[in-house]
Parts: C-alpha cells; sequence; structure tokens
C-alpha cells in the first residue's frame, strides 16, 4: 500500500523534514509506480532506480535535512538538460551518448534544496514540436492516452499528471511548458527572461527558451520556482481585514496568428474563468492586444532558426525529417533573426495594453494535441501545421520575454481537462501566481490522472 503517491511535494517534503517519512521509502514507491504505469504514458527516457535511492540515502544523511525545502521530494528532469552521470540526448539518435560530468544549474539547485532526480524525460528531437515522439517512444496523455502529452516537455508534464512524481523540470522556447501543461492537467510558469538561469541548447533559442517547474498546485509551483531562481516566490500575508488589490485583467479570445481560430471548451474556460475573477472583486473586461498580421511569420522565423543553431554540429543523417527540414528552413533566417528587431518591435507595440491592464487571461490551447502517434515520420509541413492549429497563444511571449502561464481550468468534452493562460510584464510572476492561486480556490481542479 503506498502513502506517498499523489501527495505533494509540499507534503513530502514537510514529513521528511519531520522525519515521518525517510527520502528512500518516498523515492521507492515513485520508482514502483513508474515501472507500473511508465509502459503505457511512455514519461521517461531513462528511470535513474538504483542512483536515484542511493541519493535518497544520502540525502537522509545531511545535516540540513531539517530546513530543506524540497527534502526528498521525486522530480523528472527534462532530457536536454545536464544530470550528472547520465548522458543528454535530447530526443535525438544524433546526440552523443556521454554521461554529463556536471548537472545543469537549476538540477544543482533543485538537488540543493533536497530534491531527488528518479529520471530524465522524453522530448521530441531537438525540442523543436509541440508533440512528444521520437526514437526514445511517445509520450501521451495521461487522462486521455489516445492522445500526445504535447511537447516540447510533454515527458515532464506526462509524469506529473500520472502521479510517477510531484514535479518536473521542463522550459519553454515557444510554448513547450506551457502546452504540456495545458494538455495533462498541469499549472506552470514560464517566467520573465532571467528570472531562471536557462543555458538551454547553443544560445536559448536567441534568449527565447526559459526553465521553468511543472506542478499540479500553485503551492508546489512556487516551492519550485524558489529553489530554481534562488529568490522567494511565497505567497505574501495579507495583513487583518485586508483584501487582495483587485487587478485589471484584460480578456481575449482571439488568436494572434492567422488562419488559427480558439475552439468552443477552451473559449468557455475563458469566458468562466473571467466570471469568477470579477465575481473576486478583480476588474475584467475584453481587451485584445495588437498582434500584428506578422506575428507568425516572426515566430515561424524564430523558431526555425533555433533549431537551425542547435543541429549545426549534429549529424544530418541521424536526424528526423521533420527535424532537418525545420534547419533547413530556419537557416534561411539566421541572418534576419540575428540581425532584426522584430522581438522589440513587437514589446513596443504590445507594452500599452499591459498599461491598462495588469493581466492578460487566454486560452492556453486553441485545440486539444494531436493523437499520439510517430508524428516524427511524418512530414514537416503536417507537424508544423498541426502544432500551429493547436497552440497560437503561447510563442507572442517568448518573443518578448515575459511571463506567462498556464493554469487548469474547465474539462473538455472528452474529460481531459482545459485551461487558461496569464501573462504579464517583466516582473508580475507574484501577480500571475496570485491570481493563479485564486483561481485554483475558487475552482480546485483534480491533481493527477486515474490510472490503477
Amino acid at each position: 500500500m503506498t502513502k506517498w503517491i499523489g501527495r505533494t511535494a509540499a507534503e513530502i517534503a514537510a514529513a521528511v523534514r519531520d522525519k515521518r517519512a525517510t527520502p528512500r521509502e518516498v523515492v521507492a514507491e515513485h520508482l514502483a509506480r513508474i515501472e507500473r504505469l511508465d509502459g503505457r504514458i511512455g514519461a521517461f527516457r531513462t528511470v535513474r532506480a538504483e542512483a536515484a535511492l542511493a541519493e535518497a540515502d544520502a540525502l537522509a544523511d545531511r545535516s540540513d535535512l531539517a530546513e530543506l525545502p524540497l527534502a526528498g521530494v521525486p522530480v523528472a528532469i527534462k532530457d536536454n538538460l545536464g544530470v550528472r552521470g547520465e548522458s543528454t540526448r535530447n530526443g535525438s539518435a544524433a546526440t552523443p551518448d556521454t554521461p554529463a560530468a556536471e548537472d545543469h544549474v537549476t538540477v544543482a539547485r533543485l538537488r540543493a534544496a533536497g530534491a531527488v532526480v528518479v529520471g530524465l524525460t522524453n522530448v521530441p528531437e531537438l525540442c523543436v514540436f509541440g508533440t512528444t515522439e521520437g526514437v526514445y517512444g511517445i509520450s501521451r496523455n495521461p487522462w486521455d492516452t489516445a492522445r500526445s502529452a504535447g511537447g516540447s516537455s510533454g515527458g515532464s508534464a506526462a509524469a506529473v499528471a500520472a502521479g510517477l512524481t510531484p514535479i518536473a523540470l521542463g522550459n519553454d522556447g515557444m510554448g513547450s511548458l506551457r502546452i504540456p501543461a495545458a494538455n495533462c492537467g498541469l499549472v506552470t510558469l514560464k517566467p520573465g527572461h532571467g528570472v531562471i538561469p536557462a543555458g538551454i541548447g547553443n544560445g536559448d533559442w536567441f534568449g527565447m527558451s526559459e526553465n521553468g517547474p511543472l506542478a499540479t498546485t500553485v503551492e508546489d509551483l512556487r516551492l519550485m520556482l524558489s529553489a530554481l531562481a534562488g529568490t522567494e516566490f511565497t505567497a505574501a500575508e495579507p495583513a487583518d481585514g485586508d483584501e487582495p488589490a483587485a487587478l485589471r485583467i484584460g480578456v481575449s479570445l482571439r488568436s494572434p496568428l492567422a488562419g488559427t481560430s480558439v475552439t468552443r471548451p477552451y473559449a468557455a474556460a475563458v469566458r468562466e474563468a473571467a466570471g469568477l475573477l470579477a465575481g473576486a472583486g478583480h476588474r475584467v473586461r475584453r481587451a485584445e492586444p495588437p498582434y500584428p498580421v506578422t506575428m507568425g511569420l516572426t515566430a515561424l522565423q524564430h523558431w526555425t532558426a533555433g533549431t537551425a543553431v542547435d543541429a549545426a554540429a549534429l549529424d544530418p543523417a541521424l536526424l528526423a525529417p521533420r527535424t532537418r527540414a525545420h534547419a533547413a528552413v530556419g537557416r534561411r533566417f539566421l541572418r534576419t533573426v540575428r540581425t532584426g528587431d522584430h522581438r522589440e518591435r513587437l514589446r513596443r507595440r504590445l507594452i500599452p495594453f499591459f498599461a491598462e491592464h495588469d493581466v492578460l487571461l487566454t486560452p492556453a490551447l486553441a485545440r486539444r494535441s494531436p493523437k499520439a502517434g510517430s508524428w516524427h515520420e511524418r512530414g514537416w509541413l503536417s507537424n508544423v501545421l498541426a502544432n500551429t492549429a493547436c497552440s497560437p497563444l503561447t510563442p507572442a511571449w517568448n518573443l518578448t520575454g515575459w511571463p506567462a502561464m498556464s493554469v487548469p481550468f474547465g474539462t473538455l468534452p472528452s474529460g481531459a481537462p482545459g485551461a487558461v493562460q496569464l501573462v504579464g510584464l517583466p516582473g508580475s510572476e507574484p501577480k500571475l501566481l496570485e491570481l493563479a492561486e485564486r483561481l485554483e480556490s475558487l475552482r480546485p481542479w483534480q491533481r493527477t490522472a486515474l490510472l490503477d
């Protein structure tokens, strides 16, 4: 009988600090669940069973155990970030199978906070696409295993949604945290530029990619975010009798990309969330950000050019056809991306909107994820069209470098979770977290899929 599966990271860490649980028993329970269920989910490329148990035992002997915010919490790491002693394959047969000499700084910070790394999670090759599949397997949505978990942090999201780990680390270059979080019923934050160290690939996709947490509660998100950022993101305690400040919330249902539209379930989730927030005292109104008509082209240029840089040193014969095609398109845009001012012009265009609104509320996705399958064997254009149809609302905030969250809200006709997106200016992470916490209290979500 399991005792710690389905518990939050905060609950587990408190129990370990208080000696009501040992790191070994917590990690062993999660490893057993991974062994039992991951064949159906495909969350992990590699599981570090023996190493994780050894690390759990070493953690129990730490003199500062009682002070660690993530004491004994199992964590999954996206397979494009270095984990000491493990290879970083980035979803590709073209990458070297060489163990990393050091942890990535984000992994090191999680370990310093007491987390135990149980494995590295599946990604699409070079983390390019919004579905997760390739030579290391297919990551499925635990709520609906016929569907993709999303991408590119699909394995990490699937691991948390299936209760294989309470939290996971991912990153987001065009929506790669928010897309799988929205599909899998998780809460996540793509922080603003510089909040968490990046160091992803070769140049962080020109500074657009950010590392971030995946969790089932805002409390866990805060815990992990604080460890990753090296600064506290804990909830502020209101003074006696004080109500939280009313925020000015602009609500948009329009896709920023021409030719794409938001389906009814995701639009309905936004309308309902807006109504709840208005009832809670926030100033909510419909307002459309002035997205430029060239948004789609700008996003495509940066998306493909980032891949061209990451693929440059790899053997193209070992890359999947869709990745080769993506990189080839991107090479044509490298000069434009490196010398152009498209991102700065986009920021200047959108800043006036946020002078009038503290937060933008939008759908997190336009439609549910595609059916799970061998998308890496399909053509480049079919992948791009499928990705764009699902997630046109995420790329703008990588281009600006501003913080954006995905928050579970509502239920799709299939029974899988819906989601909304919250966006703010640089430095607005505390406001976004506060608003997400309010949504969580007003409309609690089911935290994990029931797979047993």
